[in-house]
């Protein structure tokens, strides 16, 4: 099979809903067919990278430490999107890239696959 390039947009916070979770369960699981993964965060989606969030059965904190087992090492941050919320860098669970929206929007368009959540 030939390997494509994902991303996955996460706008949606971590809680309130399943779209985050998913996402995330989604990333993984390309990664594991070989994929190159790529994960964005925007808007409210930054909160799902906050250190501190609760760990247990089947916890987004818990997902996103197995980022570096599944080989998922592009992770990238709209820097608008921490500022209007409050955040910066050292908030962040994971390393991240921090990029500006013209950065994030060309990413996007050498993607094959964009899945937004």
């Amino acid at each position: 099979m030939e390997q494509k390039r994902f991303l996955f947009l996460n706008r949606k916070p971590p809680c309130g809903s399943a779209h985050a979770a998913e996402a995330l369960e989604a990333a993984l699981l390309a990664a594991a067919f070989g994929q190159e993964v790529h994960l964005a965060f925007i808007d409210d989606g930054v909160f799902q990278l906050l250190r501190g969030q609760a760990t247990g059965a089947g916890s987004l904190a818990d997902s996103l430490a197995l980022l570096d087992e599944a080989d998922i090492e592009q992770v990238w941050v709209e820097r608008q999107s921490l500022a209007e919320r409050g955040l910066n860098e050292a908030d962040l669970a994971v390393p991240a890239t921090i990029a500006d929206r013209s950065a994030l929007a060309l990413l996007i368009a050498g993607m094959d696959v964009v899945c937004s959540a």
